[in-house]
């Protein structure tokens, strides 16, 4: 699909590709990686056309068309959301308002016959192309992808210009799906998307019929979406098969054969110097120290990347904190008649971990400043435990800081004395290296704030941490810092995230919010969603399972029993096999309700499809045109079926595709 032959690409004296050869063969999924500054942004506006490179050849077919989503800076005005989606269907838009000037012109009786007939064979060309390129049915894929991308049925006729930042790359990105390019050039898709809409995404990309290449710091995402992930290091691409986590095993595996044949290499070119020093001025061994310079100038010296610099990190002493963290009691909260909160009950003890996931604007970032006691409840209370030391890093955190201290300063201001040593490491750990440490927070890039707002954060004294999105611009170097650090916090923690992978390793409870609640689940990420799946979770205050050891994909949790005591074995194993007899009956309902409904819409499309051609026969009438007023009613009538059609056509499609992934109901 595309190749790439000889590419190199430099900025001054500072060169990111050396003579790359590499090549996109059509419909895989890409996976991007390499260290911060390595050249994944450039590599993708070169492929997207955007950027050109200083020598060699990208080479790409005629017909390919190229979708490209940068991180940031798109903004759309003067359309609705609706609007700015469909755009990605102009073809289809033109070839409809061309539709509907044919069939206004043909209306009038004063048209000459020839005009009359060519305009009727352009007019079922138009319909042809049309239907064929499912344009009955792109009202229907535009919903479906602005709801899966998080967008709310009123959000759709809302101005674009309206949105922030984070809600326009959506709208861009919902451009580009609904677009369907042969290439697809994502650049850190998810940096704006909450839980939800990357689950979505992760199921869309996993199905796309063409090619992807994109860059993420979500490891969960890329394992989820890419089945080739290529390595931009030291100037060249290497290209591994597989998902993300077994691309860092192959990778880790290569590092150490390359390291080991580094250290071996300069051990030989030692024992070779050591050679010409003791020889150099013997005349008897003259020709065997030649021969041997002349050896050392062909070595070319093996280059390894720099090891990445692994911290243990411990936390600075803080007093243990009561039993109860904090609570929350009757809390209602609102903005004007916008209620973000009602009656919402949670309690918080210690050793607790939560994650509070729910979609963007649902008040995750609302119930963190009330938790830790930034805003207050309209009613309600909010209890504090005994001992509590919080420690708060909000969305905002990286502006916080003093621009006029250094980066070294910063961290130092805010730290234990017993922290000052370990000040050094944990800037390495977070890319702080070399003179980095002497830079001023002003003159820093988002991300380098954020990673020195996260570094302040670890080196205070707490046995309480709230952390609103900390992920945010971290590369995965970084995260996996922060991850090991929190892996061994001892204190309660409570976060927000949007990376799922880091929800999955720390979160034992999570808390999920919207529709003016809260609602406990207890358990991972995974268990929370098994359990929304099966309407199986408890109610917040009610009993909570404890969760099956182990992390990662985990088993689905047991629902608690309350009975006083356990049934006798031969009761067990009749209440078994009732629940799975239920269970059956229920699967083999629902079977026969998918078909019944399947076999409604065939029979529904049937009809309007009998009844299409015999107002089509009556539109090719002779003298059908001649009256307006009579045929207006006609050409309205099979406008709106051809509609209905299409929306059925998709309905059917949806139903069929649901009936093919559904397992075999036991008999």
């Amino acid at each position: 699909m595309i190749q790439l032959s000889e590419v190199t690409k430099a900025f001054g004296v500072r060169t990111l590709l050396d003579g790359v050869t590499w090549q996109i063969g059509d419909g895989e999924r890409v996976g991007l990686c390499g260290p911060n500054g390595a050249g994944k942004t450039t590599l993708l506006k070169m492929l997207a056309g955007l950027d050109e490179p200083d020598g060699g050849v990208i080479a790409k077919p005629a017909n390919l068309t190229i979708g490209y989503l940068p991180q940031d800076g798109l903004t759309h005005a003067g359309r609705t959301v609706f609007e700015e989606a469909a755009g990605a269907f102009q073809p289809l838009l033109d070839m409809k308002a061309e539709m509907t000037d044919i069939e206004h012109r043909l209306a009038d009786p004063s048209l000459p016959e020839a005009e009359h007939d060519g305009l009727l064979s352009r007019y079922a060309d138009l319909q042809d192309r049309f239907r064929v390129g499912d344009g009955y049915s792109m009202d229907l894929r535009i919903a479906t992808v602005l709801r899966g991308l998080g967008f709310s049925p009123a959000d759709v006729d809302r101005p674009a210009e309206t949105f922030s930042g984070g809600w326009q790359m959506r709208i861009a990105l919902a451009k580009l799906l609904l677009g369907r390019p042969n290439l697809l050039l994502l650049d850190e898709p998810t940096n704006h998307l909450d839980l939800d809409a990357r689950n979505w995404l992760e199921e869309y990309l996993a199905g796309y019929p063409y090619a992807v290449i994109l860059v993420s710091h979500d490891r969960y995402f890329l394992d989820a979406v890419v089945t080739r992930i290529t390595d931009l290091n030291l100037r060249v691409l290497t290209d591994y098969v597989g998902n993300y986590t077994k691309y860092v095993a192959q990778r880790d595996a290569m590092l150490e054969r390359l390291r080991q044949a580094k250290r071996e290499q300069d051990e030989e070119v030692a024992r070779v110097k050591m050679f010409i020093d003791r020889f150099r001025y013997q005349a008897t061994k003259a020709a065997q120290v030649q021969s041997r310079i002349k050896l050392l100038e062909k070595v070319v010296p093996i280059e390894v990347p720099p090891e990445r610099k692994r911290i243990h990190f411990t936390f600075p002493i803080c007093q243990k904190s009561g039993r109860t963290v904090l609570e929350l009691s009757g809390v209602h909260k609102a903005y004007g008649s916008l209620t973000v909160f009602e009656r919402v009950n949670l309690h918080i003890e210690r050793g607790d971990r939560l994650a509070l996931v729910g979609p963007n604007g649902a008040g995750k970032s609302t119930l963190m400043r009330m938790l830790v006691g930034e805003e207050a409840p309209d009613t309600g209370t909010r209890t504090l435990g005994h001992n509590v030391v919080a420690e708060y890093f909000a969305q905002d955190e990286a502006t916080r800081l003093d621009p006029a201290l250094t980066v070294y300063e910063t961290l130092e201001a805010g730290s234990a004395t017993g922290m000052v040593p370990a000040i050094r490491n944990i800037l390495g750990g977070f890319l702080f290296s070399g003179d980095d440490i002497y830079k001023k927070a002003a003159v820093l890039s988002g991300g380098e704030r954020t990673r020195l707002a996260v570094a302040r954060m670890l080196l205070r004294p707490s046995n309480v941490l709230l952390l609103d999105e900390p992920t945010n611009h971290l590369d995965l170097d970084s995260k996996d810092v922060l991850l090991e650090a929190l892996e061994d916090y001892g204190g309660t923690l409570i976060l927000v995230s949007h990376d799922r992978y880091f929800v999955e390793r720390l979160a034992t409870k999570i808390v999920e919010v919207g529709h003016g609640g809260a609602q406990v689940y207890p358990g991972t990420y995974t268990e929370f969603l098994w359990s929304k799946a099966n309407h199986q979770a408890a109610a917040p205050g009610g009993p909570s399972a404890k969760p099956p050891a182990g992390r990662g994909p985990a088993h689905p949790p047991k629902p608690a029993r309350t009975a006083p005591a356990a049934p006798a074995p031969a009761a067990q194993e009749r209440e078994a096999r009732k629940q799975v007899e239920a269970e059956r009956r229920k699967k083999q309902r629902a079977a026969e309700s998918l078909q019944k409904r399947i076999a409604e819409l065939e029979n529904r499309i049937a009809a309007h499809e009998q009844e299409v051609k015999t107002l089509e026969a009556t539109m090719t009438g002779a003298g059908f045109f001649d009256d307006p007023i009579a045929s207006k009613p006609v050409i309205d009538r099979h406008q709106r079926l051809m509609w209905e059609v299409g929306d059925l056509m998709s309905q059917w499609e949806a139903l069929q595709e649901h009936a093919a992934q559904e397992p075999a109901t036991e008999r």
